[in-house]
């Protein structure tokens, strides 16, 4: 039987900024820290990634990755009404605040801790962000409502205020609301209108 292989540096070094970045910010952890307490040489983060700024938009991309098998692993158990499909995504953040010790939305923080917006970090947020709202407009569309991708729009605000109210808060309480809050957006989008 063939032992598992242990993580190559390039993941060793994604985990240990997965697990830093979240807890402290990405500005605060240094190159020097995330070498060490991933047990890497420094040439295994210039070889794998390039630079700090390539391994921050990586970590990015891959926590994307995590977010949306999770929203949709989410949306799969809410059953076949795109509605609550929408709203397993306020669902999903709540248990992620409570894992992350309500550190907030990563790409949130992220983008404003590089307030330049040519940065890449700038890129990989906005295709996260891009995909939530696509995402939620394409469900919406399939529950009928007319106006989806406006509607759209307006639940990712309340998404992300949920998530920075909990942040605050440090308590789901502000998600659990912007969730109630979404689903009013939802239900008057839905309701036809008496004027007709």
């Amino acid at each position: 039987m063939t032992p598992p292989s242990s993580p190559s540096p390039s993941e060793r070094l994604l985990a240990t900024a997965a697990l830093l970045f979240a807890a402290e910010g990405i500005r605060a952890v240094g190159i020097d820290r995330l070498i060490s307490e991933a047990g890497v040489a420094r040439a295994s983060l210039y070889q794998a990634f390039g630079s700090k700024d390539q391994l921050i938009t990586e970590y990015l991309r891959r926590q994307h990755d995590i977010d949306r098998r999770a929203w949709q692993a989410a949306a799969r158990d809410a059953g076949a009404n795109p509605v609550d499909q929408v709203l397993a995504l306020f669902d999903c953040a709540a248990k992620a605040a409570k894992r992350r010790r309500y550190a907030g939305c990563l790409y949130l923080n992220a983008a404003a801790e590089f307030p330049d917006r040519t940065h890449p970090v700038h890129g990989a947020v906005g295709e996260h962000r891009r995909w939530v709202r696509e995402e939620v407009g394409r469900l919406l569309a399939a529950a009928g409502l007319a106006g989806a991708s406006d509607i759209a729009k307006s639940v990712q605000l309340l998404y992300d205020g949920g998530l920075t109210g909990s942040k605050l808060d440090r308590s789901v309480a502000p998600i659990h609301r912007a969730e109630s809050m979404a689903r009013t957006l939802i239900d008057a989008a839905t309701r036809p209108d008496p004027a007709t």
